[in-house]
C-alpha cells in the first residue's frame, strides 16, 4: 500500500468533527480539569474548565 493510501491514527483523528464525552472531572484551585474522549475515534483530550462563564478550553492535543 502506498503512503497516500495509509493514514496514521493521529491523522485520522483530525479528519472528523469530534464528539467529546466527559470521562472524568477533577477540581483544581482555578476551576476544573476535564478528561474527555471522542465518541467517534476514541481520541482523548484534557480540557481546562476555569471558573468563568466561558466554555472549557483544550489544554492538550488529541491522543489516539
Amino acid at each position: 500500500m502506498t503512503a497516500s493510501r495509509t493514514r496514521s491514527a493521529a491523522a485520522a483523528a483530525s479528519v472528523h468533527e469530534h464528539g467529546w464525552i466527559t470521562a472524568s472531572v477533577h477540581a483544581t484551585s482555578v476551576g476544573h480539569v476535564r478528561y474527555v474522549r471522542c465518541a467517534g475515534c476514541g481520541g482523548w483530550r484534557v480540557d481546562a474548565d476555569v471558573a468563568t462563564a466561558a466554555p472549557p478550553a483544550a489544554v492538550s492535543r488529541v491522543v489516539v
